[in-house]
């Protein structure tokens, strides 16, 4: 008998309360902290992020599993519910140079029931008012990505998406903390953002770990599961400062021994950095084009000096535009609303203002 993919996440999922409870009874789980651990350069167990200031929002209470610089995920509560979602759509396929990536942003397994209910115990530490929502995904992938010459920060937004249909996001939460450790997340370790993008910050149980990808990241390379090729779970002290290394893996039907990055149980969790040269995305998830950076006119028509500029900072191009104004760009304002350091949005303006 044939047994599905979502059945199987279905099962995983009603078993994760169980598992999780007698987990929690042995109390080993600790983990180290993530609070502060924020990079404005690659730095292996940091998150180089491209914002540098936080004001979003996030839990509002710590919980009992938080305890000084350690954290316990065996000790928090999940989100209740099983909410399936019969529509989700992911195909991935492999065009020319692109792997092109088109869903809808639902999940194929369970998710929690959101916005968070006031009878629920997590509402009592986060009160998530979100709904996850069906939304168009288009992303053009390079099929054989190479790294660029030096890596680039990640933005507070998705940069990876997995072969369940959810986002991935870095490890932090809209205050900048550590948001595997304070946010409260379904059984499958996800939850909505504003927009209603179902994502996850790190490992999820619904997903698999073997040498396929569980996901790929925005510069085209494999994002793999917990442990290496030898089956032993990785640490940060295994992967480089952007959270990944070379090793045999599937990739394209083979087996070969290639850059990919891995998601693990230690902070920063997903990407710290982006190896190669990230697509750019726009807010509503389609990334028009292909390769590396958005064509001429990604943002209006015509050939648009702000396109690569975008690019490299990792900010939809009409975000940028509309942070900077009409010219002469404002440089001051436009690092305030966009989060970036002033001195580095300066010289990314320069190096793509028109020739």
């Amino acid at each position: 008998m044939r047994i599905s993919s979502r059945a199987i996440a279905a099962g995983i999922f009603m078993a994760l309360a169980v598992i999780g409870s007698a987990a929690a009874q042995s109390g080993d789980a600790w983990l180290p902290l993530g609070d502060g651990r924020i990079s404005t350069s690659p730095q292996r167990g940091n998150v180089f992020v491209c914002q540098t200031r936080f004001e979003g929002g996030g839990a509002h209470r710590e919980g009992t599993w938080i305890r000084g610089d350690r954290w316990n995920p065996d000790l928090k509560p999940t989100v209740d519910g099983r909410v399936t979602w019969p529509n989700a759509r992911l195909a991935i396929t492999v065009e020319g140079s692109e792997r092109v990536v088109r869903a809808n942003n639902l999940p194929s397994h369970p998710t929690g029931r959101y916005p968070v209910s006031s009878s629920d115990d997590a509402y009592q530490y986060d009160r998530n008012p979100n709904r996850i929502r069906e939304r168009d995904v288009l992303l053009r992938l390079p099929a054989d990505p190479a790294p660029a010459r030096t890596a680039s920060c990640v933005p507070m937004s998705m940069i990876g998406f997995a072969l369940t249909g959810a986002a991935i996001f870095n490890a932090l939460d809209g205050l900048g903390r550590d948001a595997a450790a304070h946010e409260i997340l379904d059984g499958c370790a996800g939850h909505p953002e504003r927009q209603g993008r179902y994502h996850y910050h790190g490992p999820s149980p619904c997903t698999a770990d073997d040498d396929e990808p569980v996901g790929y990241a925005l510069d085209g390379f494999g994002i793999f599961g917990v442990h290496g090729e030898d089956g032993r779970e990785l640490s940060n002290a295994d992967l480089d400062a952007c959270h990944g290394h070379v090793g045999v893996v599937r990739w394209n039907g083979d087996r070969r021994a290639i850059y990919h990055y891995h998601l693990t149980r230690e902070y920063p969790y997903s990407l710290g950095c982006f190896t190669g040269t990230p697509v750019s995305v726009g807010g509503g998830d389609r990334q028009p084009g292909g390769g590396s950076r958005p064509p001429a006119g990604a943002g209006r028509g015509g050939d648009d000096p702000l396109a690569g500029a975008a690019a490299e900072l990792g900010v939809d191009v009409d975000t940028l535009r509309r942070a900077v104004g009409p010219p002469p760009p404002d440089i001051d304002r436009a690092a305030r609303i966009l989060g970036i350091d002033r001195n580095r949005l300066r010289d990314v303006m320069q190096r793509h203002r028109p020739r």
